[in-house]
C-alpha cells in the first residue's frame, strides 16, 4: 500500500481473527456466512479488546441509562450486547440473520429470550413505535443500501426514540484497501477471516462519511452524536500492549440519531 502523508501507517484492525485486505469479489452465497463459524466467532470476540472493550463498550456508553427502556438489538449475534443491556435493566428484543448465532444467544439469555431470525435488510416484524431504542453494533457496513433498513428502524421507534449504531470507520477501510478506491463512492471489499485454520470471506460496503449522515437524515432521523471511540479504560490492565497501541488509532465510528418528538411534544 502506498504511503499517505499525515496518516497513521497502521490503522487499528477490526477483524476478530486477523484478515487480509483483499478487494476481489466473493461469492455472495458464501460471504458473511456466520452460521459456518458462529461458535468460533463467539469465542474469539467474547472478551477481546476490539469487540468487548471497544466496539461493544462504545455502544453501551452511548446508550447510557437504559433501565426500563424497550430496546431492539438489530444484528444481535450471539447476544453479548443484549445481555449487557438487559443487565442494566433494559427490555431487549434481538434479531439476527444467522440462526447459528441466535442459538448461542438463546443459550446465553435463556429460553424465554425474545429472539427472532430476521435480516435487517427486510421488513421488521414489529409494530410502529414498538421500541425506545434500536442498537446496531457493527451491522450497517454489511449493507450496500442503508435506506430501507434505516426506514424500518425509524418506523419501529417511538417519537423521541434513538438509533445507536456503530460501523467500521470509513477512513480506515479506505486506507486499508489496495488499490485504494474513490473515497466518494460506495464500494465493496472482501476480507478473509480465519478461525481454526479455515478462512471465511467477509464482504463489507464502505461509503464516505457524508453518505452516512445523509442516509440518516433522509430516513427522518436527527443527528445527535458522532463519536470516534477509544478502547474502554478497563482494557488497560487486561491488554496493556494493545491498549496503548489502539488508543492512538481509529477503528470504529458511532452515531446516535433520534426520531424527532411528535408535534404534541409527547414521547410516550
Amino acid at each position: 500500500m502506498e504511503p499517505v502523508t499525515n496518516v497513521p501507517e497502521s490503522p487499528a484492525p477490526r477483524r476478530p481473527a486477523g484478515g487480509s485486505t483483499a478487494t476481489q469479489a466473493a461469492d455472495p452465497a458464501q460471504a458473511n456466512d456466520y452460521d459456518s463459524f458462529a461458535e468460533a466467532y463467539t469465542a474469539e470476540t467474547e472478551n477481546n479488546i476490539l469487540n468487548a472493550y471497544w466496539a461493544r463498550a462504545a455502544i453501551t456508553a452511548l446508550a447510557g441509562d437504559v433501565a426500563g427502556r424497550r430496546i431492539l438489538d438489530a444484528g444481535c449475534g450471539s447476544g453479548p450486547l443484549s445481555a449487557a443491556l438487559r443487565d442494566r435493566g433494559a427490555v431487549v428484543t434481538g434479531i439476527d440473520a444467522s440462526a447459528g448465532m441466535l442459538a448461542i444467544a438463546r443459550r446465553r439469555l435463556g429460553d424465554d429470550a425474545d429472539l427472532h431470525v430476521v435480516d435487517v435488510s427486510d421488513r421488521l416484524p414489529f409494530a410502529d413505535g414498538a421500541f425506545d431504542d434500536v442498537v446496531a453494533s457493527l451491522v450497517l457496513h454489511y449493507l450496500e443500501d442503508w435506506g430501507p433498513t434505516l426506514a424500518e428502524m425509524r418506523r419501529v421507534l417511538r417519537p423521541g426514540g434513538r438509533l445507536i449504531a456503530s460501523v467500521q470507520h470509513p477512513f480506515v477501510d479506505y486506507l486499508l484497501q489496495d488499490p485504494r478506491p474513490n473515497y466518494f463512492q460506495t464500494t465493496s471489499f472482501t476480507d478473509e477471516w480465519t478461525f481454526n485454520g479455515q478462512s471465511f470471506p467477509m464482504t463489507f460496503w464502505r461509503r464516505p462519511l457524508h453518505a452516512m449522515t445523509d442516509a440518516f437524515t433522509t430516513a427522518g432521523f436527527r443527528l445527535a452524536v458522532i463519536s470516534e471511540p477509544q478502547p474502554d479504560p478497563a482494557a488497560r490492565e487486561l491488554f496493556p500492549d494493545d491498549f496503548e497501541d489502539f488508543s492512538n488509532k481509529l477503528a470504529f465510528l458511532c452515531f446516535v440519531v433520534e426520531v424527532p418528538p411528535s408535534a404534541a411534544g409527547s414521547d410516550d
